[in-house]
């Protein structure tokens, strides 16, 4: 996906997520464990706000002030949304940055916050009308999928982690997307990780939607709702290495 691509998904996300109903607040996010619908929009708003502060040069950015209690945290989020998508908009994709996994590029925070708000979306939803959260595009999985092999599975097993263990140090899981372009291959190793966007047999594969394959990543789907070639028991070891809120 282009930034252009990722700034449509932060505006399409964003407003999904906006629109949740204040009846729906306080409603169990299942997905985040102690968390109700309150909780998750008031964390994603503050993200918006701490990458905006990045975007912006902010020496040591913030997520703000507390927000708001009751429906007024809905426009608060509103105007968090917004803040990130004016301050997005008055830079170049390619003018350098920084980020939280150091020095980068303001594409860097169009495509995490895109992620960011998708699933947080997802979240949401599936909190107030369990069960009914709409799927992601397939696209849009297909990068998040890309993006958490890339960014999150290396930063939370190794920079952030206790490393490898032992005894999966050669394990290796195929992530295969059935309706749209999308293959990996993770392969785990004494150093950490390595990663190949190609079709290749792993140790276990994971198969089905993308959206479907991201939810499972993403710890928000059980494994059993995708389809599992190979170690199964192996696979949920490898994924269960790597949990990001």
């Amino acid at each position: 996906m282009d930034p252009a691509s990722h700034r449509a998904a932060i505006v399409r996300e964003g407003a999904a997520l906006a629109a949740v109903p204040a009846s729906g607040l306080g409603a169990e996010v299942r997905s985040c464990p102690g968390w109700d619908v309150a909780k998750l929009i008031r964390h994603t708003g503050r993200v918006h706000r701490w990458a905006t502060g990045h975007i912006a040069g902010v020496e040591e950015p913030s997520g703000g002030e507390r927000p708001p209690e009751g429906e007024a945290l809905l426009a608060w989020y509103a105007e968090s949304l917004d803040l990130l998508v004016a301050e997005l908009d008055r830079h170049d994709p390619a003018e350098p940055v920084s980020t939280f996994a150091g020095p980068g590029d303001v594409a860097f925070w169009l495509r995490r916050q895109a992620h960011e708000i998708a699933v947080h979306r997802w979240d949401a939803t599936d909190a107030v009308t369990p069960g009914g959260a709409a799927p992601f595009d397939p696209a849009l999985a297909a990068d998040g999928i890309d993006e958490w092999l890339e960014l999150f599975v290396p930063r939370f097993l190794v920079d952030k982690g206790d490393g490898v263990p032992a005894d999966l140090v050669g394990a290796s899981l195929h992530v295969h997307c059935t309706d749209t372009d999308g293959e990996w291959l993770l392969r785990l190793t004494a150093d950490g990780v390595e990663l190949e966007r190609a079709h290749a047999k792993g140790d276990a594969a994971l198969r089905g939607p993308a959206s479907d394959l991201l939810l499972a990543v993403w710890h928000r789907i059980p494994l059993t709702d995708v389809d599992v070639v190979g170690d199964a028991d192996q696979a949920q070891r490898v994924l269960g290495l790597i949990h990001v809120t």
